[in-house]
Order: structure tokens, then C-alpha cells, then sequence
């Protein structure tokens, strides 16, 4: 009998303790576990054509690469380092930081420290004597140089004449391209030169009243979360805006998604969207230039190169897609790509330089990146 009992309590115990548990799940809230997706985390396809990009490049059919980081509406999806490269490396971004420099001019713009991109170089330097000295020099505006059609005697595009090379030497890179001769008409020619974006960095400085270095810490890069990078400055103390500021892959990654978030990053404005659609609309055809035909691509139709304030615009057309990509670009292979219509970032590092090896990540980005994420 008292072992009849102590089954009924035992019993009677067990059903209170499970009406307790199922009282306290139906409160329980459900919660959706969200994962950013990696290469390890990709859809089977999607894996399997990076896989095999992946094994091309370690086959040495992409010579140079150093790194290749992708992201898809904002979130990492495929990032990987060769080379001896890693995640912490500092890359030499070279000419595809001109358009941070492009950036950092719209940022002073909508600020109120410049007002806008038509008025005259000379005015921000009224004591250098180049300006009195050249009438035509005179009639620079600053669009003349966010366009490469400031009318200076340079061409680095073609190898004509090289003043960065003539520069660096010097002791202030300002002055120096400052006092570079005109050669044609400004707002005529189109003539690619990193002289043009030393001189915005000077613009920018006199404006504002802080080095290039201190505005860009201030409204861009601390924003950002931009934090591990070197400049490169002339014993003035100027920072070099042509290029050879070295960055880490993942935030030339932000650079580009910046672009897609139309100028917003983490909920903040960083530059208006106003500024972003001047910039990166190009209308400036470059002479004799397609990306895509010199990376010997073999599926896309080769579309013309367009210039804007220092970012380049190319179409990609294949039979099955069509699609505008706005991008950074600087010798040697360093590229941010941006694909709006797909929400894609494609990033580039290289050691490609002078070569046209660089151009094959264009190749890679029609014959692998867009087959695995449109």
C-alpha cells in the first residue's frame, strides 16, 4: 500500500513538473538565429564557383593577387589572402585613393568649407605667384581637376610625361604641382595626373585650416572605423592624395559599401548622396580604354571606360547579364568595385605593377564573381 502511494506521488510530482515546464515555454519567446554567410556558409553553387577562382589563382592563372574580399548587401561573403598576405596587412591602395580624395572634396562641400566645385583654384592660394604669373592657369576650377582637365602639362596615363615621378623628389609636393606649366585649355583635355588630387588635398587644407591628414581622420576615417593606415608625406608635411597610402582590404571594403549606403555608414551621414551621384556618374570617355578587353576576358562584349571626380564607371554585358560597375583603380591591381543592381563589393589588392595582369581581375569578376552572386 505505501509503496502504491509513493508511485502516486512520484507520479502526480512528474505531471506538475512537465504543466510547470510547458507554462514556461508558451512564454518563451522564438528567436531567429541570422548568419552573416562566408565561404564556408555559402549556397552549394556559389561555393563551388568561388572554389574554383580559388584554385586558379594557386594554379598561377592569376598572377599577383594578394587579396580578393567580397561583400553582398553589406554583409562578408568571400574573403581570402595570398601572397603571405593577411587580414592585417597594409595595402599600397596607389591611384584608386583618389577617390577617397574625391570623398573627402564632396565632405568639405556639403560641410560649407568649400562651396562649390566651380570656382577657381587660384583663390584658395593667393599668395602663390604660378596663378599671376599664367593667365590660363588661372581659369583652373576645381571640377577642372576632380575631371583630370585641369589643362596641366602631365600625363601619366599614356607615359608622356610622368610629374609624379618629377614630384616625389621635390621637398613640398604642393608647390611642386602648384607650379607645373599648362599645356591646353582647362576643361578641354583629358589628361590623368596625381598632380590634379595634390592639388584638392591643398583646397581642402587652406579651407578647412587642418592638414589633409587631420580632415580626413576627422570626418571620414574615425566615422568609419578606419583606423589601421599609413600616409605617405613630403617633408612639408603634406599627405599624398595620388596614391601610396596603404590600407587594409577590409576597409577598402567600407569605402565601397559607403558608395552603396549612398553615403551613409553605422546610421550616420558621412557625405550626402547629392555628392555621390555627381561624382560617380561618369561622362568622360577615356581614350582607347576598356577594362574588360584589356583583362583578355573572352565572354563580355568590351564596353568603354568612363571617368568622373576620380572613380571609373565601365558596363559589363555578357549575353546573360548587364550590369554598370563604378569602381576605384590603382596601378598594380588595386581595385573597389561596386555593383549596385547585385549590392556587391569587390575588392582587389595586387603587386601587379605596370603590368597588365592587373586588368585580370577583371576576368575573374565576369567569369567567376558575377556568375556567383547575381
Amino acid at each position: 500500500m505505501q509503496f502504491i502511494l509513493k508511485l502516486k506521488c512520484i507520479f502526480n510530482f512528474m505531471k506538475l513538473n512537465a504543466l510547470v515546464i510547458l507554462s514556461v515555454l508558451t512564454f518563451i519567446p522564438v528567436f531567429t538565429l541570422t548568419l552573416k554567410l562566408d565561404a564556408q556558409t555559402l549556397p552549394v553553387k556559389t561555393s563551388s564557383i568561388m572554389a574554383e577562382a580559388e584554385a586558379a589563382i594557386l594554379r598561377n592563372e592569376y598572377s599577383g593577387i594578394n587579396s580578393i574580399l567580397i561583400s553582398k548587401d553589406g554583409a562578408p561573403v568571400y574573403e581570402h589572402y595570398f601572397n603571405g598576405f593577411t587580414a592585417d596587412s597594409l595595402n599600397d591602395s596607389r591611384s584608386s585613393f583618389k577617390s577617397v580624395a574625391s570623398l573627402l572634396l564632396g565632405i568639405a562641400i556639403d560641410r560649407g568649407i568649400v562651396k562649390n566645385v566651380n570656382q577657381f583654384v587660384y583663390t584658395f592660394f593667393p599668395e602663390e605667384k604660378a596663378f599671376a604669373a599664367d593667365p590660363l592657369k588661372r581659369r583652373i576650377t576645381i571640377k577642372n581637376l576632380l575631371e583630370m582637365r585641369s589643362g596641366i602639362d602631365c600625363d601619366e596615363w599614356n607615359g608622356e610625361k610622368d610629374c609624379e615621378s618629377e614630384m616625389e623628389p621635390t621637398k613640398d609636393w604642393l608647390k611642386f604641382s602648384l607650379s607645373v606649366p599648362m599645356k591646353h585649355e582647362p576643361g578641354k583635355i583629358w589628361s590623368y595626373t596625381s598632380i590634379d588630387p595634390m592639388i584638392i588635398s591643398g583646397i581642402i587644407s587652406n579651407a578647412s585650416g587642418m592638414s589633409i591628414m587631420e580632415f580626413a581622420k576627422l570626418y571620414l576615417f574615425e566615422p568609419m572605423g578606419i583606423t589601421n593606415y599609413r600616409w605617405t608625406t613630403d617633408p612639408a608635411g603634406h599627405g599624398m592624395t595620388g596614391g601610396s597610402f596603404f590600407i587594409r582590404t577590409q576597409d577598402m571594403q567600407k569605402i565601397g559599401q559607403l558608395l552603396l549606403n549612398r553615403g551613409i555608414w553605422n546610421g550616420k551621414r558621412i557625405v550626402s548622396e547629392k555628392w555621390l551621384k555627381s561624382s560617380t556618374t561618369a561622362n568622360i570617355p577615356i581614350p582607347e580604354t576598356s577594362f574588360i578587353k584589356l583583362s583578355k576576358n573572352k565572354t563580355a562584349i568590351p564596353q568603354p571606360a568612363f571617368y568622373g571626380y576620380y572613380w571609373y564607371n565601365e558596363q559589363v554585358k555578357t549575353d546573360g547579364f548587364t550590369a554598370n560597375i563604378v569602381f576605384a583603380s590603382g596601378n598594380g591591381g588595386q581595385y573597389i568595385m561596386t555593383i549596385k543592381d547585385l549590392g556587391l563589393v569587390i575588392v582587389f589588392t595586387q603587386s601587379n605593377y605596370g603590368s597588365w595582369k592587373a586588368k585580370r581581375a577583371f576576368d575573374i569578376l565576369v567569369k567567376y564573381i558575377i556568375p556567383a552572386y547575381q
